[in-house]
């Protein structure tokens, strides 16, 4: 099955092969929108009044381009409310949203009216016949779709073929690893002919909620917040389709489909220079590996990584897909800007430190990354104005430059900063 762990050649329920898939996973999600649908944006209004968080995001994408208020955007299986979210967050935006079903796109259309999202345009469209739109996007976002999907290689093509030349697609789709209780308490509901209605949802939830806290599926249920809610546990647990990617099955996945990876959108947990793995006895052998090997390796070490977030371009985008490096000079000219959802503790810090930096989206708690006084210093100097070059001579001095950037890189790779190369084109 065109890569990743194929789950949905077997029946479910009263599930017939005469019902075509595509019109299973529709009917699934009108009786199940997910995730639960938002009632009101406040909050993402409050979020996106700071300047710092919108550019942050662009610069994920395109760390060597200035932002574009006016770009393009596709939500392609947007579900009860992210297109909304992403509308008003870039409201001189034009964004295109589609979803198979008509009850998740009835919860946006509530919040679009809310708002006075005139910049949000929503259609009921498969992802498969996205090219029936006649556009192309800038960026594309396609979270918790395409492992859905029956057939993912149709589905990521078709999102290629409407992405422009430079554009770049924000994706997520399921970790095999870490979802291996899941995939356990799939099969039990298989063998039991478990359905998605109220009762028996109520019954599954009782039953997981019973289990020993050894159980695979215990520590995937405890991170997932909303887990135990009736809706998001028929999504877990007895969607019709439903796969999953190691590392090396995802590299291989884009690139079959006309991708080249840039970046995790998160990417401390996969590098083996960052937190309790860089400690490890084989740190430096598995830093002397190429990165994707470098990815795979430290997914295997993680072992419980459940979600898979990424970036990535086009295979025939001319210019580079990661273009951030520190092998030559330019990193001197880069403008770090901090990632507004980071924290700086200062309060009950371990032994030697200063601070201690900690990126909200992180779920692993080795990722956190203490600082001494020195590097305490530099992180205060760094302003989103000031290239790395100036950051360093005014906070450890002009003799330092060289000396300080491994700290400037560890910071980007621990999700710390981003680096706006835009003056650098």
């Amino acid at each position: 099955m065109n890569g990743g762990s194929a789950r949905w050649d077997l029946p479910w329920g009263q599930r017939t092969a005469k019902i075509p898939l595509s019109d299973e996973v529709r009917a699934f999600y009108e009786g199940h929108p997910y995730p639960a649908p938002l009632r009101d944006l406040e909050r993402h209004r409050e979020l996106y009044r700071n300047p710092d968080r919108r550019r942050a995001l662009s610069l994920l994408l395109w760390p060597t381009e200035k932002p574009r208020p006016d770009r393009k955007i596709l939500v392609a299986g947007c579900g009860t409310s992210q297109a909304a979210v992403y509308a008003m967050r870039e409201p001189e935006a034009h964004v295109t949203a589609i979803d198979i079903s008509e009850a998740s796109l009835r919860h946006t259309r509530d919040l679009q009216r809310k708002y006075g999202l005139r910049n949000l345009d929503l259609q009921r469209l498969v992802i498969e016949d996205v090219g029936d739109l006649g556009q192309t996007f800038d960026e594309i976002v396609c979270t918790g779709v395409l492992h859905h999907l029956p057939d993912p290689d149709l589905g990521l093509r078709s999102l290629r073929a409407v992405l422009a030349p430079d554009g770049a697609l924000h994706g997520m789709v399921y970790a095999a690893y870490g979802r291996a209780g899941v995939y356990m308490m799939q099969e039990y509901c298989r063998l039991l002919g478990v359905r998605a209605d109220e009762e028996e949802l109520r019954e599954l939830g009782a039953t997981i909620g019973a289990l020993s806290p050894d159980h695979p599926v215990a520590s995937t249920a405890s991170r997932a917040k909303d887990f135990r809610q009736p809706d998001a546990l028929a999504d877990a647990l007895l969607h019709p389709v439903d796969r999953a990617y190691t590392v090396p099955q995802l590299y291989a996945w884009l690139e079959r489909c006309g991708f080249s990876f840039a970046r995790w959108y998160e990417q401390a947990p996969y590098l083996p220079q960052c937190g309790e793995i860089a400690n490890l006895p084989h740190a430096a052998r598995l830093a002397s590996l190429a990165p994707p090997l470098q990815h795979a390796a430290v997914e295997l070490l993680r072992g419980t990584m459940t979600k898979h977030n990424f970036i990535a371009c086009r295979d025939d985008r001319t210019a580079e897909s990661q273009p951030v490096a520190f092998d030559g000079q330019a990193w001197r000219n880069y403008v770090p800007l901090r990632l507004p959802w980071t924290l700086c503790v200062r309060e009950r810090l371990p032994r030697g430190a200063a601070a201690v930096l900690i990126n909200r989206a992180h779920v692993y708690p080795d990722l956190a990354l203490p600082l001494n006084a020195a590097q305490q210093r530099v992180f205060a100097a760094i302003d989103g104005k000031r290239t790395v070059d100036d950051v360093l001579r005014s906070a450890a001095g002009a003799d330092r430059v060289d000396q300080g950037r491994e700290f400037i890189e560890g910071l980007w790779r621990y999700d710390q900063i981003v680096f706006d190369a835009t003056g650098l084109r």
